[in-house]
């Protein structure tokens, strides 16, 4: 667990073992139909699958990467924006969301354990089983990494992790703990998949109210508060930012008032939120069709 996070080449090295990622993989799978998802053991494994699925779209070996990405490569482009993979176009990044995943193969082995289902499912079913918070953030933060880049992969992750699997209960049940970083990493989490338009309906009918409803009233008092704050604001930004339904299910969930006390706080300290905050209120203020209601 600690050599996992020794950085780039130790997570190099890890994923190369042979045999390892998917004996971590096999400890967990029977650590969770023996019913025993608390175990100090499988914390160890979940964290060490989180460590190694960090920056693993840029890091993927040159193998992986042509396959995945070979539709990608064959786009033309114009826009010489530097990228994971070379230069790609502002289009191109727009159409990967419709670029899907090479088929998934029955038995992955090693690295290619890493975004398949079956480990998707497991992170989703320690959320839901595990009362450990370690585990509980680790399996967060390993959807969380694997949704975080521009690729056909996070967004393949991402449309499994909300419609294929039924993810979305599990994470949202994570808004409630009380454990701040547990509810940081879920809200991250939320915020990947709202970049997601295919996505962004499902998402906000089942969660939009409870990300309002875990908003503070006004300026948070700590810097993992203010984060997690922030990453709700631009969550909300991406749901609403297209959608004036969504936009009146915020204004429905009584978010304005909150919205407006954390964008009107101008410490240094907790800017990080009072910005996020603006921006959801400018773009909320975009909706024309909506401005009688929020006058009112």
């Amino acid at each position: 667990r600690n050599m996992s996070s020794a950085g780039p080449e130790g997570r190099k090295k890890m994923r190369e073992c042979d045999g390892l990622i998917d004996s971590l993989v096999y400890y967990i799978q029977g650590a969770i139909a023996d019913h025993e998802p608390n175990d100090k053991a499988t914390e160890n494994c979940v964290c060490i699958l989180h460590n190694l699925s960090y920056q693993l779209e840029i890091e993927l070996p040159e193998s992986y990467a042509q396959s995945i990405y070979m539709q990608r490569r064959n786009t033309p482009n114009n826009d010489k924006t530097p990228g994971c993979f070379g230069t790609r176009s502002r289009k191109v990044k727009e159409k990967q969301q419709d670029t899907p995943l090479p088929e998934e193969k029955s038995n992955p082995k090693g690295v290619e354990s890493l975004w398949h289902s079956t480990l998707i499912r497991i992170y989703l079913s320690l959320i839901a089983k595990s009362t450990r918070n370690y585990t509980q953030e680790a399996s967060l933060g390993a959807l969380q990494n694997l949704t975080a880049g521009t690729g056909p992969m996070p967004f393949a992750v991402a449309r499994t992790v909300v419609q294929k699997a039924n993810g979305l209960p599990s994470i949202r049940t994570m808004l409630h703990v009380s454990h701040p970083a547990v509810k940081k990493t879920a809200v991250s989490l939320l915020r990947n998949l709202s970049r997601n338009t295919s996505l962004q309906s499902d998402i906000a009918r089942e969660v939009l109210p409870d990300l309002v409803s875990v908003l503070p009233e006004s300026a948070p008092g700590s810097d993992i508060a203010c984060e997690t704050a922030a990453s709700i604001c631009y969550t909300l930004y991406n749901l609403t930012q297209s959608s004036s339904h969504n936009a009146r299910l915020l204004l429905s969930a009584d978010g304005l008032p909150k919205i407006i006390a954390i964008s009107m706080n101008d410490s240094n300290m907790f800017s990080k939120a009072s910005r996020a905050a603006s921006v959801l209120l400018y773009s909320l203020w975009s909706h024309t069709d909506l401005h009688n209601a929020y006058k009112k």
